[in-house]
């Protein structure tokens, strides 16, 4: 495997990085296989915890690479065989995923990054949905993010528009959970990953599940789900020690049993 996309593993913590700087870590088909070898690594890693997916240099991504990507056959497939099995595996991981945006997350890059569960930026980036400038479609799942989070007038405005949506405003908007000055992003984002390290892997990965089904189903399933799921952890190991941790005033040791 190349070194475009790189695994750097400390202690609980994965953090994968896009690394084509030179091209704004814009996609191709060897980045979107590399990208998908290393979330399922980390998927598969038991002592992984939390990973971060952050971009080298000056962004996060640009979206696919109109240069170099070789179109040879209908982008619909590139879309269903090759970018989304990446969405996919960043939604079922049962693991928290931190997506840390340096510059700028943009086109394919930004339906990536909002597929994260948490998102922080350095307060100088921006998220851009630039698809109508080259009379594409908002595509990688962007157009259901976008209007689930925004609702159909904001979400629709900001893509026909192709609206730079600086750090701040998409923390307002929901889009982001955190901004910070740029030159911190990356301690920050890792920061962020040791802490979450610190809670019952069991817990975060039912909660991830849960969370993501009712954001597409109705309450009475989502009821049922979370009571399934709550069954599955309650007398666990994680959930006596966390207990027993706070009848006894200590932080808890979570073993992911």
């Amino acid at each position: 495997m190349s070194d475009i996309v790189k695994y750097d593993q400390q202690d609980g913590v994965v953090v994968i990085t896009l690394n084509r700087p030179d091209s704004m870590n814009a996609f191709t088909n060897e980045l979107r296989a590399d990208l998908l070898q290393e979330l399922t690594r980390a998927t598969n890693d038991d002592d992984v915890r939390a990973v971060v997916l952050t971009g080298e240099g000056r962004c996060f991504s640009a979206g696919a690479d109109l240069k170099d990507d070789v179109i040879d056959r209908p982008i619909s497939e590139k879309l269903q065989q090759e970018y989304r099995p990446v969405q996919e595996a960043i939604a079922d991981m049962p693991k928290p995923i931190i997506a840390a945006i340096p510059g700028s997350a943009a086109g394919i890059g930004l339906s990536v990054a909002l597929q994260c569960d948490l998102l922080i930026m350095a307060d100088n980036a921006f998220m851009l949905s630039p698809f109508t400038t080259i009379s594409l479609v908002p595509d990688g799942g962007l157009n259901w993010s976008l209007v689930r989070q925004l609702g159909y007038r904001r979400a629709f405005q900001l893509s026909v528009e192709s609206e730079r949506i600086p750090a701040n405003r998409c923390v307002e908007l929901g889009l982001a959970n955190k901004a910070v000055p740029a030159a911190e992003l990356q301690t920050a984002a890792l920061d962020w990953a040791r802490a979450l390290c610190n809670r019952s892997p069991l817990a975060s990965a039912a909660t991830k599940k849960v969370m993501r089904y009712a954001a597409d189903h109705d309450w009475a399933s989502s009821y049922d789900l979370e009571a399934e799921l709550q069954n599955s952890l309650f007398g666990n190991e994680d959930n006596v020690e966390g207990i027993t941790a706070f009848l006894e005033k200590r932080a808890a040791v979570f073993r992911g049993k």
